[in-house]
Order: C-alpha cells, then structure tokens, then sequence
C-alpha cells in the first residue's frame, strides 16, 4: 500500500466527476472480466469522455505511481483489458461519438468507445460501409479493434483493422497527447506501431478511419460436406483458381448443431462441415466467380451447393455465423476460444490434429474460422466447476497453438495476445525478436505503468507486473 494512494479517488472525482467512476466491490465485478478465461479486478474504473479528460487519469496515474488499463466493450477473447496489476481502468465507454464523417474523402473521425457497427449503420444509406466486421461488431468499440487489430469475416478481400485506420490520437503513459501521420506519409508508420500494441504502449483516443463503397453486388454461397478434410480442401482448390471472395467461413458439425438449434439459420444438422462463401463485385464478374467455386466445391465433393436465394436468407446465414458463440453457450457452462492461424494448405491437417487432441483430453472441441485466411478458432467445451478441467482445457489448447507455429502458422492472427497467450510468445519468436518487441514497450512505457503483464512473456525486461490487485487504499 501507497502513502500517496489515498488521493486516487479523490482525484479521478475531480477529473470526471462523482458519476464518472465507480470504486465499489459489486461494480468492479463487472470489469473483472473479459471474454477469455482470466480474471482480475481493477481498483477503481474511470469514465472520461474527451481527451482532456483522459490526460488528467493518466497525469495523476502517472504522479501516484499507479498502473492504468484501457478498456472498450469487454469482448476482447485474450485478456488485454483486464487489470492485471490492479489499478485504475480507464473506459472509453462514454466517449462514444462519431466526430466527422467525411465522404468525399471516404473517410470518418470516431471516438475509440464506438460500436462497430455503428459507423456502418451511420454511412450505409448514403451507400458506404466499415469494413472489419469482428463477429461481435454489435459490442466490440473500434478502439478495441485498433488496440487489438481484429479482423473478422470479411477480412480475406478487405484486411484486418489495421488495413483501415489511417491517423490515431493517443495519450502516451506520461500524459502527453501524440498525432500519428496517416501511413503512407514521410517517417515511420507510428499508426501502424500502436494498432495491435494492445494498449502497452498509448492509450488511443481519437481514429480516423477508412470507409468502403458498398458492392454493385453480393452472393453468399452454403457448401456442404459429409467430411471436413473435404472442406478444407476445398479451401485450397479456391485459391488455386485465383478466386478471392470476400470471405470463407468454416462451420463443422459439432457446432452447426448447436447453432442451427439456436438460430434456425438453415444449416443441415446431418452435415459433418459447412463453408459459408461470399462474393462482391460488379455483377459480371460474380456470376462468373460463383461458378468456379461450384466446380471447386464439386471437385472437393460437397454434397450440396446453395446460392442464398435474397437479402433475407443471406442475413439468415451470416446470423448463424455471427451468433454461433452465443449458441454454444446454450449446449455448455464454458467454452474456450482459440486464435491459432494456419497456412492454407494445412487446414485438413490442422483440423485433424485438434480432432486427435479432442480425444486425447476428452474434450468437445468444435471449430468455427475464417477459413479463407487459415485462422482457426477452435471452442473447447468444459466446465469450471470440474476440478482441474480449465487446466486440462489450456493445456490442450497450447498443443493446438504449438502445432500451428509448427506447420509455418502463428499463435494469433485477430484476438491478439493478452494475458492469455503472452508465454505462447516465446515458441513463437526468438529471444532476440522478442528483446527487440521489449524495447518498443519500454521507448513507450519507460516505468511500465501501461497495461503491465500483457503481450511479453512473464519476466521480461518492464514486463513485470509491479503492483498487485487491491494494493491501493482508496
């Protein structure tokens, strides 16, 4: 305990207010928590709802010695925005707005606690859009995505989050307010440095993002098969004829059960695996393109080649998709998400494996994933109440992730790495790689005060946590 530690409270009160934090033990079990399997509790979760504001936390932080997290909505699957170390969470739920919308330019200023969705729904009549599309994007907050650099279903044509910022504002942990340039400008891509860093490095408070004209026109394809090495084979033939569609989704049978059960989308039940396939593109082109993926499809075996017939059986499909972990929660007490990414041509392999470590812990583990991109995100079913049953579950979770780093894969390609992956690191890269990734922090976030124990495996450099949950007097 601190002596200067008293002060915090009274300090966060003369920044936002008294209705602008919350201290109490019953409020902070609400950001004790994110949507991965980690928990810690902040000591206090501050409010602000402009810059200014934001700068006077982290100046006061920053005096009294006291870690500080950033949060945005809390559907991060990985553990970035929990408190670690205790201390003070700062919450961009209140800065909210769009600033700017700016079509001539295609392009929007936002506040980082925006919904995602919601800048669609704010460009869309005037025929634009906001492309990363995170299967929560009716939570998720575009600062979120940025510190996490999500991607989401469309991102195989469009890129994942950092493909559509083009300048940041972020206060740095000392309280000073930087401007980065947009990416193709003269230096370094400092944008491009803070998108993914997770909140280690700055806490970002204003984006301007890219937007994207809607489509001449759109087709959503229901392939199904009787066998996943089919399905992920046919990944494969797609690419091989030089056909990029806009996404590539895979489903396998475990989890269309569970989510036909939930949403009645129209997934064959019987089926052992599904690739939901979307083309965009002028109207020549996309009749031409769904019919290489039908003979790709045929070539691979499907069983069943379903063109949405309108608007509403498409919105019908991508609902089930979109919903499938709320539908697991249903048939499970818990459910572990991973974020492993494969190249391609290993998705059959990689698909067989996890069904082999299904069996060799006596798990459920069903698979949903951006199967265009080889990013796979296995759902390991369990329940905590079981003695030793989370440790089980990570356990083989790991196996998973170190089988993708073994066939030329990554250990993350959109969750990011958090508090959940960050010893994975060290599989994954170099002592050297990651000395270098310390250095960053540190050029950053000299006293590590900025969201501490995320990203960098245990004990390295700044990286240790420094100050333990409820160490604060308040």
């Amino acid at each position: 305990m601190t002596a200067t530690a008293p002060t915090l409270r009274d300090g966060v009160q003369s920044i936002v207010g008294p209705r602008g934090y919350l201290y109490k033990p019953e409020d902070l079990a609400n950001y004790e928590y994110d949507g991965s399997v980690d928990k810690a509790r902040p000591d206090l979760v501050a409010f602000p709802q402009t810059t200014e504001a934001v700068v006077g936390l982290v100046k006061l932080a920053h005096a009294l010695g006291v870690v500080v997290t950033g949060r945005g909505a809390g559907t991060g699957l990985s553990g970035g925005a929990i408190a670690r170390a205790g201390g003070l969470m700062i919450s961009f739920a209140r800065m909210n707005r769009i600033l700017e919308i700016d079509l001539a330019n295609e392009r929007a200023v936002v506040q980082p606690g925006l919904v995602n969705l919601d800048l669609t729904l704010a460009v869309e009549a005037d025929g634009y859009f906001y492309a990363p599309d995170p299967s929560s994007q009716r939570a998720c907050t575009i600062g979120g995505n940025v510190s996490e650099n999500s991607g989401g279903p469309h991102t195989l044509a469009y890129g994942v989050t950092t493909n559509h910022v083009i300048e940041l504002e972020a206060v740095l942990p000392d309280g000073r307010v930087i401007h980065t340039a947009r990416p193709d400008a003269p230096g370094y891509d400092l944008t491009g440095l803070l998108v993914g860093s997770e909140g280690t490095m700055a806490l970002v408070t204003r984006i301007t993002v890219r937007l994207m004209r809607k489509p001449e026109a759109v087709k959503t394809i229901l392939a199904v098969f009787d066998s996943t090495d089919d399905a992920g084979n046919t990944v494969a033939e797609i690419t091989a004829r030089a056909i990029t569609p806009v996404a590539v989704e895979m489903l396998d049978g475990v989890l269309l059960r569970m989510v036909e059960e939930a949403t009645h989308a129209g997934y064959p039940l019987d089926a052992a695996a599904v690739l939901l396939i979307e083309l965009e593109g002028l109207k020549e082109a996309v009749e031409e393109q769904t019919e290489e993926i039908r003979a790709a499809c045929a070539a691979c075996h499907s069983r069943e080649f379903r063109v949405a017939r309108d608007q509403i059986e498409r919105d019908l499909l991508w609902k089930g998709r979109k919903n499938a972990f709320g539908a697991v929660g249903r048939c499970s007490p818990d459910y572990y998400t991973q974020d492993g990414v494969v190249p391609r041509t290993q998705t059959a392999a990689t698909l067989r494996f996890i069904e082999g470590v299904s069996r060799r812990y006596g798990l459920v583990i069903s698979n949903i994933f951006h199967a265009g991109d080889g990013n796979l995100h296995p759902l390991i079913l369990f329940d905590h109440r079981i003695p030793g049953q989370l440790e089980k579950v990570k356990q083989a979770s790991d196996e998973i992730l170190q089988f993708c780093i073994s066939v030329g894969g990554s250990i993350t390609g959109e969750h990011g790495v958090g508090m959940e992956k960050n010893e994975m690191m060290a599989h994954q890269f170099s002592s050297d790689s990651l000395e270098m990734i310390a250095r960053f922090k540190k050029l950053f976030d000299p006293e590590c005060r900025l969201n501490p124990g995320k990203v960098l495996p245990t004990g390295r450099g700044c990286m240790e946590i420094r100050q333990k949950p409820g160490d604060l007097s308040l």
